[in-house]
């Protein structure tokens, strides 16, 4: 999903909330069945990566420990047994060469994974809301050095930008925060860009004019009147914006400039899996598949979440939002 159509999607959600917002905003999510299981299977994944030493303990394993006696030496490698070793010691099976349990590194990977998008979502979200409210408020030089700062970081390739900096910082570096630094520190143009318009608009309304006449001074404003009307557009940006982030990191790890061996995730884990495919094909379709379903569910659970802030746009996702959802919105133009 490209910059500018999550610029586009975002932009497209209201100013301003009202204070019964929240109870209407959960009655519209819920009717949009596939946003529901969608967030279902968010909140099982990040159940998953949280509890990821008690998941592990469960199964009786640990994502580091070999298990040289799992694995045919003389077929190079290859897991002892039917499905990657699957069995009741190992839930998902084992790791070709090593013998580690790949239900323990999966768990341990979604943490590492998810951690990482959620740290640089919410960089980019704070970059984005300082630059594009200093833009908004500042006078007219302000507004344009910044705008054009930012015209250039919408400019930037991110993963040429991402492969240049990850590969000349020190191995000593903790890679996991170093990916959220360089993927926040370098996307965070499009969430400047929603404030700045959105900041824009809300300047020119009354209730600023007469905060402003009160003597409120640019950042009480901004604090108090408009940071929460800019809630709305955030928080719809950073829920398309997130499951994008977990796609960088795991391009990054496939290329081999991400997470470095032994801390598992499921990008490293696709690098390694690339040449297992017809000998071992479980080690590659568990990080693949749980990319997959963790992307779509994100993304669907995002484009809810649009739908729901902005009830007047309809949305591109016709799974779940049939007569339930129609009914829903008949009753609140009633009211």
């Amino acid at each position: 999903m490209s910059e500018a159509l999550l610029v586009q999607e975002a932009g497209a959600a209201p100013l301003a909330a009202p204070a019964s917002g929240a109870r209407q905003f959960w009655r519209r999510l819920r009717a949009q069945r596939a946003a529901t299981v969608a967030a279902a299977v968010v909140l099982l994944l990040f159940l998953a990566a949280l509890a990821a030493p008690l998941l592990s303990a469960l199964a009786g394993q640990d994502p580091d420990t070999y298990h040289p006696d799992l694995v045919d030496s003389a077929s190079g490698g290859v897991p002892i047994g039917s499905f990657g070793g699957i069995g009741a010691d190992h839930w998902f099976g084992v790791e070709p060469q090593t013998g580690r349990d790949l239900f323990a590194r999966v768990v341990y990977g979604a943490r590492v994974s998810l951690g990482v998008a959620v740290a640089a979502t919410f960089l980019q979200v704070v970059i984005g809301v300082v630059v594009g409210l200093a833009a908004a408020l500042g006078n007219r030089w302000v507004d344009q050095v910044l705008s054009r700062i930012t015209d250039i970081n919408v400019a930037l390739p991110l993963m040429v930008i991402a492969l240049g900096l990850l590969a000349v910082v020190p191995p000593s570096f903790p890679r996991p925060v170093l990916i959220a630094l360089v993927i926040g520190g370098i996307n965070w143009a499009g969430t400047s860009k929603i404030v700045r318009a959105q900041a824009l608009t809300l300047k020119s309304l009354d209730f600023v004019s007469a905060a402003r006449l009160g003597g409120r001074g640019r950042w009480s404003i901004a604090r108090r009147e408009l940071l929460p009307s800019l809630a709305a557009p955030v928080i719809t940006y950073a829920a398309l914006l997130f499951p994008v982030n977990i796609t960088v990191e795991a391009a990054l790890s496939f290329l081999g400039v991400g997470i470095k061996p032994p801390t598992p995730s499921w990008g490293q884990m696709l690098t390694e899996a690339d040449t297992w495919y017809q000998s071992a094909p479980t080690y590659l379709l568990l990080p693949a598949g749980l990319l997959f379903v963790t992307v779509l569910a994100l993304t669907v659970l995002g484009e809810g979440v649009r739908t729901a802030l902005d009830p007047r746009a309809a949305s591109r996702l016709s799974i779940g939002t049939g007569r339930k959802q129609r009914g829903e919105r008949t009753k609140e133009r009633a009211s």
